[in-house]
Formats: structure tokens, sequence, C-alpha cells
């Protein structure tokens, strides 16, 4: 099947109004609040979501059945781009993380019944969500196998015990979304177990919000304590013990919607460099016109234009099904992340002190912002343990019996 990289015109128009809802309402909300939102008022994210019903450009990612826009990956990577052009796109689009994966994991995974009571008022924006699985050391972090939350079966449902911790979005979600080991010990590939938890459950207590290096993600980045937390049988999402496999339903995915948005970031980045470039005078000359900043403007141009291509290649292998879904999934997260970095430090770089004016320009902001995103949903060095172990595995060869492995093994 070829891949098609043509934009349906009924996408580029949603993508052309998403764009210019994002410059006139959310910008401004953007500047009046700094781009702040880990504690932000309910009433900011309700005012943005009511201008984007209003401007018919509300949750693209949904079906219809939902009350969205019904696109495939390959649309929402044209979409969530023009979204992400300012930090508060997303949330005004309802298709912000983690929200926005866990739509999809509880459309993909929940019964109707969970889906009526979870997904339903999730879709509209009357409910925030988080998911909980990342744990302090030693618990699951970029390894899920550590998990060394436990849920045990108690009369009438399940008792989960243990503690998570950067729980983005924890702080006044309606639910949360919570891994633990239903079987085996930490270290096991299997015997997890995902659990619908209620917030104001007894048992689950939010600690704290996490001070962190962004500040984009409404609600923060959550510690959560469960001490002798009980939910009933129909909490359980999806099948006991197959909490990884049915988790992968929504990382692979998340993975390239955030690489979506943050491209956008990149994208206005590059535009305030492009536009002091080609105003500010130095040395007798415009800065557009001097070498060594025509070299960092094109070098950023060649990272955007490569990431949104992977991106695109990514969303067809996964729309199609692809078996090869997973290695692009990787190679796109790894390029992005990366090339996004580069491309806003060198915005700042060309910008100089206004690049790191936070009250005169979005490129302070915007570097916090996008440092995080080599580490969030798989840092760079797993994805590149795992991409590596994919292309040797057709030349891995059979090892003679009784050799000697590695040394110090």
């Amino acid at each position: 099947m070829p891949i098609q990289f043509d934009v349906d015109p009924s996408v580029a128009r949603l993508a052309e109004a998403t764009a210019e809802f994002v410059r006139d309402v959310v910008i401004p909300a953007e500047r009046e609040c700094g781009g702040s939102v880990h504690d932000a008022p309910h009433a900011l994210r309700e005012t943005l979501q009511k201008g984007a019903r209003e401007a018919g450009v509300f949750a693209p990612h949904l079906p219809e059945r939902w009350g969205g826009h019904g696109l495939d990956l390959r649309g929402q990577a044209v979409v969530f781009e023009a979204a992400g052009y300012s930090v508060l796109g997303p949330l005004a689009l309802n298709c912000a993380a983690p929200d926005e994966g866990n739509m999809h994991l509880l459309e993909k995974v929940a019964t109707e019944e969970q889906q009526e009571r979870y997904l339903r008022p999730l879709a509209a924006g009357e409910y925030r969500s988080c998911f909980a699985m990342t744990e302090p050391a030693p618990g699951a972090g970029a390894d899920p196998r550590a998990l060394r939350t436990t849920a045990v079966r108690v009369p009438g449902g399940w008792r989960i015990d243990g503690h998570k911790w950067f729980i983005t979005g924890a702080g006044g979600a309606d639910f949360a979304i919570v891994m633990a080991r239903t079987e085996g010990g930490p270290g096991s590939p299997g015997g997890a177990t995902m659990f619908l938890v209620d917030a104001g459950t007894p048992g689950m207590r939010i600690v704290r919000n996490i001070d962190t290096l962004d500040e984009s993600f409404f609600g923060g980045h959550g510690e959560i304590v469960f001490e002798n937390c009980v939910v009933a049988e129909e909490q359980v999402l999806g099948q006991v013990d197959r909490g990884f496999e049915n988790a992968q339903v929504r990382l692979g995915p998340a993975r390239l919607t955030h690489c979506m948005r943050w491209l956008g970031s990149a994208r206005r980045a590059q535009d305030v460099a492009l536009a002091h470039a080609g105003s500010r005078e130095a040395f007798g000359s415009l800065l557009g016109d001097l070498g060594m900043v025509q070299q960092m403007l094109a070098d950023s141009e060649i990272d955007i234009e490569a990431s949104r291509a992977l991106i695109w290649r990514t969303a067809w292998e996964l729309d199609t099904g692809s078996r090869a879904a997973a290695q692009f999934s990787s190679v796109s997260k790894v390029f992005v992340a990366e090339a996004v970095g580069r491309v806003v430090d060198r915005s700042v770089q060309i910008c100089g002190a206004l690049g790191i004016s936070a009250s005169d320009a979005p490129l302070a902001r915007l570097i916090r912002e996008v440092r995080p995103f080599r580490i969030y949903d798989g840092p760079s060095e797993t994805h590149r343990f795992a991409i590596a172990r994919r292309v040797v595995k057709p030349y891995r060869q059979p090892r003679p019996a009784g050799s000697a492995g590695p040394a110090g093994s």
C-alpha cells in the first residue's frame, strides 16, 4: 500500500480554523497567564474550551459518537501541530495530555458502562483525568516492569496499595487510571492490571503537586499515595493481568501525539526567530543576512520538516496497523523530541536577550516546556535501546552452547 501524504481538504480547513483560533483567542490567554497553568483556575480551561466549541475545532481526535471530528492519526498530525503553536492550544481543543491518551484508551478498552461513566464526560470536557503508572525509585519509570504498586482481591473488589509520582494532571482530576501489580513482583514482565479510581475514593491521597521545569500541564504533576484503597470489581479496566499489553494501546499513539503538539511549539519558536532575524540590524546588515544566523535558521527548518515527515509516516503506520509502527513510534519520539529542543534553543540564541526575556517573547517559556519532552513517554535512551534491539534482531546469530556471556556477566 503506497504511503499517502496528501492532506484531505476537510482536515486542511480544520487546521486553518485551529490556527486562527489559537492566534486570536489562545495566545492572548497564554500571555495573560504566562503559560503557567499547573494551578490555574478551572474557569480558564472552561473558557478556552467554550471558545474552541464555538470555533468548531473542539475534540478533533474523537469519533463523532463522542462529539469529535473523527480524525485518524494522519489528520490529527496536521491539526495537533496547529493547536500546539500555543502551549495552551491542546488544552483548549481538549486534546492535551493526559486526557487525549486516556480517551483513546477508554474508547478501545473500556466496557460500554465504563465509557458512559468516564469517557463521555471526559470527551465533553466535563471531566479531567490522569494516568498513574510512574513511581518513585526503585519503582516503575522508564522500565514499567519495576512496578511495585499492588492490587489484591478483597470481598467485592480490589485493594490498591502503592506510591505514584509525577502523575500529570493529578491535581483536580475526576478519576485516575491506575496501574497496579496483580501477579508476580517487581521485574516480572506481566501481571499488571489497570483500575479506574474515582477522585475522593478513600485511601487515595494526593501528597503534593511537584514543582517542575514545565508549567503548561493543567493540574500539574502530582504525587499520589494509595493506602488500603478499595475499588469495586467493575473498576477493572481491560483484563486482569493484561495491563502492560493494554497500556500499549495508549502509549504508542500518545508518544506520537506528543510529537505533533510539540512540533507546533518548534514552528512558533522558528517564526519568532525569523521575525527577529528579518528586522534586527547588527554589524551593518540584517541578522538574517549573516551566515551563522542563516545556518541556524536553515538547520531549524530542516529539523521541522524532517520531524513532520517522520510524524506523518508514523501516523500512517499506526493507522494502517503496520507491524513497523512500534519502531517508527520510537524513532519519531527520539528524533522529534531532540529536534524540537534544537529548534527552540537556536531561536533563543538568534534572538539574544529577547530570547531569554519571558516578558517580551515566548521563547524562554518554550525552552522550559520542550526540555522535558526528551524524558516524557520514555527517555531518548530507552527508545534508542528498543530501536537498536529491533534492528539487530534479524542479524543475531545463535550463541554456541556453553559459550561465556559478556565480561562481568
